[in-house]
């Protein structure tokens, strides 16, 4: 069975990577590129020149809210990471308040249009709590209303072998008719794998060739500040001389200038944010490239993101984990095939 899989806010490609390249060893089963929708023009040309070169008009940039979903060719199955701004807890946490909280309907839409069989929707974990947790309700309703049961589940992608921190809600959804239960892949099978980012930036060696790997130009005092700071610590956590503090009153946000731990998966990788904000490397005092920001997104060196260098960090912070992806698209995979597969039960109450 070949889905043609649709997508909402598509980003770079981490969620259409992963859907192209899951694999459950039957040709049969398999996920393939259809259209694709984002706003951004840099993340269309990067999303393009990775995932579907051969047919650029697949790829319709503009808002979603002159997109003309009636316009667009039948679909199998739908993805759509819809916008975090207001549902994210770094954030006002706005939610249907804010300019972004809304656009989630689009996928409700297409769903009521085509009508596939089954979809995945991707936000962050403060989705449960925005609004009071009205918002989260309202859209298991909605998707449930669409003609479909859900599956939400919160991962915690650093426990699927992903060497970063990131969790994420993700929706699993099938269509009512369709006799399939979808189940969570259980994180046990990959407990012994080395997700260190030692492990993901060094082996092997990013090649000096490599695409997106410009080293960010540090001043002395960043790079001063940065030999105080040991792996693991932050602006506020290591011994500094008083003349490299930061004067910051109010909340001190822990990943300030905050250094990898060698030994343990990243921290979050995040797509903005002033200085201070760039992630930190364990040994040089440096920002990461964004090379090495892809890799701890499981993005492949071949991956190449187009525009700016600060387009291209932005693109790679709103990512979804290619491999995170993957694991996720191969289980629905396995349950279309009626293939059992280790699992556990969905941690939010659906």
């Amino acid at each position: 069975m070949i889905f043609k899989l649709g997508e909402l806010f598509c980003g770079p490609g981490g969620i259409a990577l992963g859907a192209t390249k899951a694999d459950i060893g039957l040709d049969d089963f398999k996920i393939i590129h259809e259209w694709a929708n984002d706003y951004d023009k840099s993340t269309c040309d990067t999303y393009v020149n990775n995932i579907c070169r051969e047919h650029p008009e697949s790829v319709i940039c503009g808002d979603v809210r002159t997109l003309n979903i009636e316009s667009l060719s039948p679909i199998d199955a739908l993805a759509f990471g819809f916008p975090c701004n207001d549902f994210s807890v770094v954030g006002e946490q706005k939610g249907f308040d804010g300019t972004f909280g809304p656009l989630y309907t689009y996928g409700v839409k297409v769903l009521k249009c085509f009508q596939p069989q089954w979809f995945l929707a991707e936000n962050v974990g403060g989705l449960r709590s925005a609004n009071g947790g009205d918002a989260f309700d309202t859209i298991l309703a909605d998707l449930r209303d669409a003609g479909y049961r859900v599956y939400p589940h919160l991962y915690k992608f650093e426990e699927y072998g992903i060497p970063q921190a990131r969790h994420r809600v993700i929706i699993i959804g099938i269509r009512n008719d369709l006799p399939h239960e979808f189940k969570v892949p259980s994180p046990e099978i990959y407990a012994n794998i080395d997700n260190s980012c030692r492990k993901a930036l060094e082996d092997p060696p990013i090649p000096e060739n490599a695409y997106n790997n410009e080293i960010t130009k540090q001043s002395s005092t960043v790079i001063e500040r940065l030999n105080h700071i040991l792996p693991g610590q932050n602006v506020f956590t290591a011994d500094l001389p008083e003349h490299l503090k930061l004067k910051i009153k109010g909340a001190k946000i822990s990943q300030i200038y905050k250094r990898l731990d060698p030994e343990k998966p990243a921290y979050t990788v995040t797509g903005s944010g002033g200085g201070g904000t760039h992630m930190y490397h364990y040994d040089e005092p440096r920002a990461l490239t964004n090379r090495e920001r892809a890799r701890l997104q499981t993005f492949p060196d071949w991956y190449e993101f187009l525009g700016s260098k600060e387009a291209v960090r932005k693109q790679i912070g709103m990512a979804v984990p290619r491999l995170g992806a993957q694991i996720i698209f191969e289980a629905v995979l396995r349950t279309f095939a009626g293939l059992e597969y280790p699992n556990i039960v969905c941690n939010i109450k659906k």
